[in-house]
């Protein structure tokens, strides 16, 4: 019989998270009350929270109190960005949004993955860039190592697993480019 994977040999690599346990357990109780139990309209607190914890908030960034951040010191978003509602920035790289950006509703930028063909099921993480003013329409999902072009829009429910260029309208899975915006 073959092993495909072993979870018991799984290491997780030195520093992954880039804070200490003690800081990201913090960051979780933090982020599933204050952050989280804060009214729709306490965009500034939420704000002030995730700068708190590393993350680099522009000017003007709403951000939903469902919102989901891993680790918000590998999080950048630029000025007059939205993230929205239930909206999970799985930071275990680094995320770059840049301004002017819309992240709807239930879309998962996902930075992290594992190879599938180590028994030790070793992990690893890949940098996204999402460039100004591209908007992600609801459920979208990136996958690691993705750079989506500035002023790109994404379809609904659509999933992004190579770069796309600027100025697009891309949908489907795998999203394509149906049409200059």
């Amino acid at each position: 019989m073959n092993t495909y994977q072993k979870l018991d040999q799984f290491k997780l690599p030195t520093n992954f998270r880039g804070r200490s346990a003690l800081t990201v357990q913090l960051w979780w109780l933090v982020q599933s009350t204050l952050f989280a139990c804060s009214p729709q309209f306490m965009y500034g607190w939420r704000r002030f929270l995730l700068r708190a914890f590393g993350a680099k908030i522009g000017r003007n960034v709403i951000v939903r109190p469902t919102a989901r951040f891993q680790f918000p010191w590998k999080i950048s978003i630029g000025h007059n960005s939205w993230i929205g509602d239930e909206v999970n920035l799985y930071s275990l790289g680094k995320i770059e949004i840049g301004d002017d950006v819309v992240i709807s509703q239930r879309s998962y930028i996902c930075t992290g993955t594992h190879d599938p063909f180590k028994h030790t099921f070793d992990i690893s993480s890949h940098k996204i860039i999402i460039e100004d003013q591209c908007w992600l329409a609801t459920d979208v999902f990136v996958a690691p190592g993705v750079t989506i072009g500035r002023g790109t829009v994404i379809g609904a429910r659509s999933s992004v697993f190579k770069n796309l260029p600027s100025g697009k309208v891309c949908m489907g899975s795998p999203a394509v480019v149906i049409k200059d915006r």
